[in-house]
Parts: structure tokens; sequence; C-alpha cells
């Protein structure tokens, strides 16, 4: 028999330290959430009990993190147990760059929960929670996001129902500045002329009108971007089945200001126009 399925919204709140858990729950709790932070993970079934009889306590953000130590390898289990309960949860991965993250330890002084030296503290970390990783709904890559962006994120994937909709992010990025680590999906776009050596086009950007009429009138352009649109609109079935609610799908060019723009922002509009819940960001067009 199936366990009756307890109305509202658990988000498990994990991923490397410093990338950013502490704001990402901050910004829960602005938005209604209760909010708890390194709930040890051997208290998390007792906590799932409280939920099921305090029905008023519908929405909840736990943060997990590296500081639970030896008791980490049970999380996995604890969390296919929350199913078992009839609690539904998501978990939202946070993450950022390696260079990010020690830039962070060494501009807070503060000590990696590993206690390593903090190059070989993240590479271990990371190594940990690959598996935990690959079971999250949701990766975001905070290593240039605000706090307002990162927050703009989250509430966005509040939105998602228990249902076969998905939850489709397009970004665009340079790849001088590095590729996203939560893309799912990355089309390099660097076999497009690049309007950046076209004196009138560069200092605009994909956003520009002069931009887009440039770029549409190469060959093969247009049957580029409706074939490439197709392709993920096929594909979204597949990942849906494998369970998957957020799909982020990331379009890069060389510095992130014109061909990348200008292609992740007709997608979009194509995506959405199909009736996908999509939302548009464009990561390097003010470098």
């Amino acid at each position: 028999m199936q366990p009756k399925k307890i109305k509202g919204r658990i988000f498990i709140i994990t991923g490397m330290s410093g990338a950013g858990k502490s704001q990402a729950l901050k910004s829960f709790e602005d938005l209604g959430f209760y909010c708890i932070d390194n709930l040890p993970i051997t208290l998390i079934p007792q906590f799932a009990g409280l939920i099921r009889d305090r029905r008023y306590l519908k929405n909840v953000a736990l943060g997990i993190d590296i500081r639970e130590g030896r008791f980490f390898k049970d999380f996995i289990r604890t969390l296919d147990n929350l199913g078992k309960l009839g609690l539904n949860y998501k978990i939202i991965f946070l993450d950022a760059s390696d260079a990010v993250l020690m830039q962070r330890f060494s501009e807070t002084r503060h000590r990696h929960p590993l206690g390593k030296n903090i190059a070989a503290a993240v590479k271990e970390e990371r190594r940990i929670l690959c598996d935990l990783k690959a079971r999250a709904n949701k990766v975001i890559d905070t290593s240039k996001l605000t706090l307002g962006e990162l927050k703009e994120i989250l509430s966005g994937a509040l939105e998602l129902k228990r249902t076969a909709e998905m939850k489709l992010s397009v970004i665009s990025f340079g790849y001088k500045y590095g590729m996203p680590l939560d893309a799912d999906i990355v089309m390099d776009v660097r076999f497009l002329p690049n309007p950046y050596y076209v004196p009138a086009l560069k200092t605009k950007t994909g956003l520009d009108a002069a931009v887009g009429r440039y770029l549409s009138d190469k060959p093969g352009f247009r049957s580029f971007l409706s074939g490439y649109t197709e392709q993920i609109k096929n594909l979204l079935p597949l990942y849906i089945k494998e369970g998957k609610s957020y799909l982020t799908i990331a379009i890069g060019c060389t510095g992130g200001r014109h061909r990348s723009v200008y292609i992740a922002s007709e997608m979009a509009k194509k995506l959405a126009a199909g009736g996908f819940s999509v939302s548009e960001f464009h990561r390097d067009i003010r470098k």
C-alpha cells in the first residue's frame, strides 16, 4: 500500500561548503519557509514525523552539509525513507568553481569543515558529494551570482508542481569566463560569425535588434535555431521520465555578449510559446 502523500513542500538545501547555503536558507525564510540549518541526519526521521503530525508545518527547508561527518554516508538512505513516509522533497545543490570556493574561504578566513588545506578539502568534499549532486533536482552555480540573483532563482524553484511540468532555464555565457557548473545541456555557438568584429555591433549585445538581424541573415541560422529548439523539446519527456524537474540549457560563445545572448533569448521565446515554463538569464552580458 502506497503511503498517503503529505501536502506541503520540503526542500533539502545542500552542496559545497562556501557555495552559499546559509544565504539560500535566508532566502527561503524570507519566502515564508520554516528553516533549520545543519539538522543532524539522525534526527531527520523524527523531524519527518513531526511534519506529518503538525499539518500546519507545510513549507520546510533543511540545510545539510559536510559537517555531518561520518553520518553523511547515511543521508541517501534517509532521503529514501522520506519517500516511504509519504513526504515529497526536492534537493537543491549549491555549487561553485574550486577557485571561487577557495577565494571565499580565504577572504572570510573561515576554516573548511574538513579541516584540511583548503584546496585539498574542496577536492575531497567534491568527491564525497558527487552522488548526492547527481540526485539533486536542481544544481545552482553561485560562482557569479549576486544574492538577489540567487533569491530570484530560488523563487522560481518554488513554482514547480509535482506534475510533468518542467522548469526550464536558458542561459547565455562566455567561454572565456568559464562554463556554468549547473548546466544540463550545453551548446557551443562559436561556429557563427562574431558580431564583435563588426564595428557597428561591437558595443551592442544580442538583445539589440541590429545584432539579431546580423545573425538571422547568416545562411543556415534559422534552420539551426528551429532544429535545435525542436531537439530540446523532444528530449524533455525523456528528462521528465528520469525524474528531472529542472533543466538548464546553456548557450555559449566567446565573450557571452552577442551570439549566445541572441540565441538564448530566441530559444526562450520559442519554448515559452510552446507552453513551457521558461526563465532567461544572460550571465556575462555586462562584461
